[in-house]
This record gives C-alpha cells, sequence and structure tokens, in this order.
C-alpha cells in the first residue's frame, strides 16, 4: 500500500493496531474453546466407552497447548523494537506457525496409523454418541474459525489450519456415525480419517514451506526483485542498480536494501530527490521498510561485482 501522506501513514497504522487487536483475540477464542471441548470429549469419551473418542481428546489437549502458544507469541510478535530485537518481535510469530505445524504433523501421522490399524481391524462404535459429540465439535471449531477468517500471518494460517483439521474430522465422524446408524461399516470412519490426514498433511507441508522461507531470508512472494530493479533505472538519474536485497519479517511486512549509482557532479537536493523516489517505488511494491545507499558513478563500491 503507499502512503502518499503522514495523516494516512497514521490512519493505516491504527487500522493495523485494531486489527492485530482482533486477530490476537481471535487465537485466544479458538484456545478457550479447544480447551472447553477438550473437556467435554473426556465426559463423552467416557460415557460412550469410546476409547477413540478419548484418544481424540488428548490430541485435542495438545492441541489447546500448541494454540496456547501460538496466542502468546502472536501477542509477543507485536512489541516494538528495542536494544535486543532492533527489528522489533515480529518472527516470534513464526515459532508459533513451526511449533503448531510439528503438532499437527505429529497428530496426522498418528490418525494415519490409527486408521490403517483400524482397517485392518475394523471395531464396533457407538454411533448415536458420535453424532451428538460430532455436531458440537463442528459448532465449536467452526465458530473458532470465523474468528480467524481474515487471517494473515503464518501463524494465524497455521491455527486456523488447525481449527480445519478438527472441522473436517468432526464431519467425517459425523458422516460415519449417520451411514452407521443404518448401515454396519465400521471401516468407514478409518477410510475417511485416511483423507483428511493427508489433505492436512499437504497443507502442513505448504505452511512450513512458507515458514522456512522467512526463516532463511528467502524473497517474499509476489515481489519480482528484477522488476523492481528496472522500475528503479527507469527513474532520471539512475545509472545503475546493484546489491538489492528483499526479504520478510514474518510473511507480511517486507524489507529491502538497496545501492543506486547517480550520475556524477549532483549536487544534494538532486540526489536527496531520487531517492525518494527509488523509496516511493518500493512502497508500491509493498515494501514496508527500504535502505537505499547512493553512490556517485565515479565511487567504488566493494558490493558492485558481488554481493554477499
Amino acid at each position: 500500500m503507499v502512503r502518499h501522506n503522514h495523516n494516512h501513514g497514521n490512519v493505516h497504522s491504527h487500522g493495523e493496531k485494531h486489527e492485530h487487536v482482533h486477530e490476537n483475540s481471535g487465537i485466544g477464542i479458538a484456545f478457550f474453546l479447544n480447551l472447553a471441548f477438550s473437556v467435554i470429549e473426556i465426559v463423552g469419551g467416557y460415557l460412550t466407552n469410546s476409547v477413540a473418542i478419548l484418544s481424540d481428546a488428548l490430541h485435542d489437549l495438545g492441541d489447546s497447548f500448541s494454540l496456547a502458544l501460538a496466542w502468546y507469541f502472536q501477542r509477543l510478535s507485536k512489541k516494538k523494537r528495542d536494544s535486543k530485537y532492533s527489528y522489533g518481535y515480529r518472527r516470534f510469530s513464526l515459532l508459533g506457525a513451526l511449533i503448531n505445524s510439528a503438532v499437527l504433523l505429529t497428530g496426522s501421522i498418528f490418525v494415519i496409523s490409527e486408521s490403517v490399524s483400524r482397517l485392518a481391524s475394523p471395531e464396533a462404535v457407538d454411533a448415536n454418541g458420535m453424532l451428538i459429540l460430532a455436531v458440537f465439535g463442528i459448532v465449536i471449531n467452526g465458530i473458532a474459525m470465523l474468528k480467524l477468517r481474515n487471517r494473515h500471518s503464518l501463524n494465524e494460517r497455521t491455527v486456523a489450519l488447525h481449527l480445519l483439521e478438527d472441522v473436517l474430522g468432526w464431519t467425517a465422524v459425523l458422516v460415519a456415525s449417520v451411514v452407521m446408524m443404518f448401515v454396519k461399516i465400521p471401516a468407514l470412519d478409518p477410510i475417511l480419517s485416511l483423507g483428511i490426514a493427508c489433505y492436512i498433511l499437504f497443507n502442513i507441508y505448504n505452511n512450513l514451506r512458507d515458514t522456512l522461507r522467512v526463516i532463511l531470508q528467502g524473497t517474499p512472494e509476489n515481489i519480482d526483485g528484477d522488476e523492481i530493479e528496472r522500475a528503479l533505472l527507469s527513474v532520471e538519474g539512475i545509472e545503475s542498480v546493484h546489491d538489492l536485497h528483499l526479504w520478510t519479517m514474518d510473511g507480511e511486512f517486507n524489507i529491502s536494501s538497496v545501492h543506486i549509482v547517480v550520475g556524477k557532479n549532483r549536487d544534494n537536493r538532486s540526489i536527496t530527490e531520487i531517492k525518494n523516489q527509488a523509496k516511493q517505488i518500493m512502497k508500491q511494491y509493498n515494501i514496508q521498510h527500504s535502505t537505499v545507499e547512493t553512490e556517485q558513478s565515479e565511487e567504488n563500491c566493494e558490493y558492485s561485482e558481488t554481493c554477499c
């Protein structure tokens, strides 16, 4: 987003603050709903004498722990920079994404293992009890998902994936319980569980790939360095561009640094104007923080031939 004046920038920052509060409360609500439903599952599993539901209750307790960490790291990531972290705490949200991905990965592998075991030896289940808990599961996790429908950061996307896993899982339980009320097909539940687990694993792979790209300081997605370089070279007075670096703090806040060479014998006012134009171009490419170093054509730069 290009900010044309200081007032516009201030309005944007207030909007961002309000949005961040909403997102943090969304993860908090997801945590409390997940924890409450874990307790319901424990009671329901005991009353229906279902080992499968009790196992899922333990899984959801683990989910609650990871959601609590995600909530904590998301709140921490909004802290401003200080002497310890000069760029602020934005990357702490990535820790939440990594922890949640690890929990999801472990849970999916466990579900696949259990489903394969159940396929080999199908077990009778209490269809009526499954149906009641499935309805509760879909409603509670569905509400939590709605709270994160406008998710942006990798951490929030991973939390939403967590909730999607639960919604899909309970939808499978609902379908299986309804069918098994009329037809005895014990293998239906593990078959549906296998399909959902594979779908979740695919999304975990995508989330981990995006998270690792940020941690390894890869170029942000949807930002073309060559296109930016061409845009900079179109500015009158810029003769060449080198040492262009593009990275992102958390998948949303993008940063750049670049060296631009201007013609010799230019005065300070002219160089300042060229630098401002370069920074404006960076804003147009969704780069929120840019550092532009200017050099005159007769200067030697140690980064002009190779860059680190």
